[in-house]
């Protein structure tokens, strides 16, 4: 924008800046930028005296710290009353697994005893022996590729295992991958023999183990604990479930004649999940004297506004993937989060995300650096993936679903996309309330709220004795996994493994 200078105007300040000339190459003819003078006296006026007079075009205010947040502009937004979502399901009967937390203390392992009672053949234990349990579980290390023994209860602490069996023709299969918080030889608990594929260390890991002397331990403490958790254990297996857990629905299909058709009905949840609004809130201090005089030719309430919305946005998209309560790597079912087989995302790690997530997947979302990493997997392979144009940018894609970048999947906890080494996760995810995917939520119509921006307001509260105006800056924001099969989590991917191609 061009502007007239004036008097006190912020053109005309910003043009006394001095005039430095750029030092020209030796190899190169000396050309006079200034006009020759005649016996001592200028011919014309000097540059640095007609700069005063001149205008200065200004540009808005840059920074670094913004990104395209592709994540907020691919989200369906559905509006909610009252800061409130509720999602309604169809009633589950068959508890899913769940991931237990094990938290590091004084550099060591400790298993919060409250965690077990979220695993479905432990909840109705009560607290005393869940604490029991807890604090008798003896922390074991092994090294990659050594066999973990399945004769015990176990929690995997921190690395990875690999449940394998032999296929058809004797060749070796991975079943299953565990992490940190997955458990496994849960028959053990009742004292029976563990039908359990053998276990193997993919990575040096920590494990969690309760022996048989701590089983009896228990029993002591609890007669009928062997035979508590073995009942629950069986309704589980017994249970009449469809494969998501959920209660079934009695249908007849290919029969001839008169037959007595099945009785059924459709239950639902007691107890939905609720998804409140989080707030992430600011007060924007502008002096007055800023706002009345140097507002020309950029309002600068304005532009103080659009930078701390511009943050306040990041710091939307970051929450939607990392808030510890509603984000939605914390809110993967475990029966979504599956592991790379090596390290680096492969195609066959990529393929099998979207067998997760294989009704209408919407796209991937992905930290730069995991990315390129899955680029190079991909030129090593010889199948260098498609590319689509959306917003105008070129992105790659694997089987035809686009892959976004977003750094606010962290590799090892940061953002930068300067990081070389470490893991992070990919996302893949179905979108919209009607296909039962991910939706973000908002509320509109907020007073004072900000136009074109729903769910953000701006409040005005006051000037104080320095002539500082104050504005309260709030917006209020979810996010909603509708079905678990929504969202898909590839763990695990390293993004600093690179190939020799000579």
């Amino acid at each position: 924008m061009f502007c007239p200078a004036s008097e006190g105007s912020l053109g005309s300040r910003s043009s006394t800046a001095t005039h430095t000339a750029t030092p020209i190459p030796e190899e190169n003819p000396v050309v006079a930028t200034e006009p020759l003078l005649t016996n001592g006296a200028r011919q014309s006026v000097s540059v640095e005296a007609a700069r005063n007079l001149a205008t200065t075009t200004k540009s808005r205010v840059q920074q670094l710290g913004v990104t395209p947040r592709y994540l907020l502009n691919l989200m369906q937004w559905v509006g909610v009353e009252a800061g409130a979502f509720r999602v309604n399901q169809r009633k589950v009967i068959l508890a899913q697994p769940v991931r237990l937390r094990i938290s590091q203390l004084n550099g060591s392992m400790a298993l919060d005893p409250m965690e077990l009672s979220r695993v479905p053949f432990l909840a109705d234990l009560d607290e005393t022996l869940l604490q029991a349990m807890a604090t008798r579980m003896t922390l074991e290390t092994f090294d990659a590729g050594q066999t973990v023994p399945a004769d015990r209860f176990s929690i995997v602490a921190s690395g990875q295992l690999e449940a394998t069996a032999n296929g058809l023709h004797g060749e070796k299969i991975r079943l299953a991958s565990l992490a940190a918080g997955d458990y496994f030889a849960e028959q053990a608990l009742t004292g029976a023999a563990v039908s359990q594929p053998a276990m193997t260390a993919a990575t040096p890991v920590s494990v969690l183990r309760l022996s048989s002397a701590d089983l009896d331990f228990l029993q002591k403490q609890s007669s009928d604990f062997t035979d508590r958790v073995g009942f629950m254990l069986a309704q589980r297996s017994a249970s009449r479930a469809n494969e998501w857990g959920e209660a079934p629905i009695d249908v007849e299909s290919g029969h001839w004649g008169e037959i007595d058709l099945p009785r059924t009905l459709v239950d639902y949840e007691e107890f939905p999940r609720e998804y409140s609004l989080e707030a992430i809130q600011t007060i924007l201090r502008v002096h007055t004297r800023v706002t009345d005089i140097y507002n020309s030719p950029i309002d600068q309430l304005r532009e103080q506004m659009g930078i701390t919305i511009s943050a306040m946005r990041e710091r939307q998209e970051w929450e939607l993937i990392n808030n510890p309560r509603m984000g939605l790597l914390a809110n993967a079912a475990p029966s979504m989060r599956l592991r790379t087989r090596s390290g680096p995302p492969t195609p066959d790690d990529m393929d099998d995300l979207i067998s997760r997530v294989w009704k209408k997947p919407a796209y991937f979302l992905a930290h730069p650096r995991a990315i390129a990493a899955f680029g190079r997997e991909c030129t090593r392979r010889g199948v260098p993936p498609a590319t689509v144009n959306l917003f105008g940018s070129p992105f790659l894609t694997w089987r035809g679903i686009p892959i976004v970048p977003s750094d606010k999947l962290e590799v090892n906890g940061r953002s930068r996309s300067d990081q070389q080494f470490g893991e992070t996760s990919i996302m893949l995810m179905r979108v919209g309330e009607q296909e039962g995917g991910v939706i973000g939520l908002h509320q509109a119509g907020l007073p004072d709220e900000i136009e074109g921006v729903p769910s953000m307001s701006v409040k005005f509260m006051g000037i104080n004795e320095k002539a500082v105006a104050a504005y309260l800056m709030s917006l209020y924001f979810s996010v909603a996994i509708m079905t678990d099969d929504a969202l898909g989590v590839l763990e695990g991917v390293e993004v600093g493994r690179y190939h020799d191609y000579e």
